[in-house]
């Protein structure tokens, strides 16, 4: 943690929205006049695509079928936890751009599955914004979240993570309903020990539930809408959380424990809003006070 350097952490794995998540902390930058630095997540992969496929083949044939983009062995958890330990201290760190596709490739340069060359992050800047898969992740002597202010979860039940994810993978990425099974079905050992571990360390989590069937979500035809969907938003610490501004400006919204409210889900960029403006604008006040 840094007074002059914060650092927000969303952690989420891939399909839970965290882009959509990020898109609402840009909002509050751009209005409330605060200058951020970004790390993506993809971007501390070990491996480009076509190496990525190299090596899962190979951890196949030895007899692993459970290699993943989640596990240690596939991410650069140290440089990760360096990145953020020198923003934290210097207000840079050393980051690059995983490229999706071509939109990106034009926006960042390279070719798509590829990573762009390390440069360090543009100072200075208010706060630093982390999205990604392993912002609070404990592996051995590793712990990103111990630099982390303030830290995020974005945790869809898991029937509607999953169909987000294949529903953006088919959509985006020309992957079949069975190519997105498998993904998931491979990934699930590592999602077990090193997502799901991360949401019992995160400051808040909001997570999307359906209000539709999605027993079944590789049949799903759609995405459930938010008008389909309700926010269970949990508070680690609820000390000092206005709940009961927060259910008169949410309508709809309820109290389901001491640490949580129930918000409908066409409110949740309110809610996110309303939640994170403050805890924005009280890390980037300490630290321009500590400035004068």
């Amino acid at each position: 943690m840094s007074v002059l350097h914060p650092i927000i952490s969303v952690t989420g794995s891939s399909g839970a929205g965290t882009t959509s998540v990020r898109n609402i902390f840009e909002q509050i930058f751009r209005r409330e006049k605060v200058t951020a630095a970004y790390l993506e997540g993809d971007s501390f992969h070990r491996y480009d695509r076509i190496d990525m496929r190299t090596k899962m083949t190979e951890a196949a044939a030895a007899g692993n079928p459970h290699f993943s983009h989640f596990s240690p062995e596939t991410n650069l958890l140290q440089e990760l936890e360096d990145a953020f330990a020198s923003y934290a201290e210097t207000g840079t760190a050393s980051a690059r751009h995983y490229v999706h596709d071509e939109a990106e490739a034009e926006l960042y340069g390279g070719e798509p599955g590829k990573f762009t060359d390390w440069d360090q992050l543009p100072a200075p800047t208010d706060i630093l914004l982390y999205e990604g898969l392993h912002g609070a992740v404990k592996h051995e002597n590793i712990d990103t979240g111990r630099h982390a202010d303030v830290k995020i979860g974005v945790v869809p039940v898991i029937n509607l993570e999953w169909i987000q994810k294949i529903h953006r993978d088919k959509g985006h990425r020309r992957y079949s309903t069975e190519d997105v099974m498998d993904t998931i079905l491979r990934r699930m050992p590592d999602y077990v020990h090193y997502i799901c571990p991360q949401f019992t360390e995160t400051d808040i989590n909001f997570q999307r539930v359906p209000t539709v069937d999605t027993s079944n979500p590789f049949i799903a035809r759609t995405i459930p809408t938010a008008d389909e969907s309700i926010i269970v938003i949990r508070f680690k610490d609820p000390h000092g959380i206005d709940f009961p501004y927060l259910l008169s400006m949410l309508h709809g919204s309820f109290m389901s424990r001491a640490n949580s409210i129930a918000v409908p889900g066409n409110k949740f960029d309110l809610a996110m809003q309303l939640i994170l403006t403050p805890v924005i604008m009280q890390l980037v006040e300490r630290r321009r006070r500590a400035l004068r």
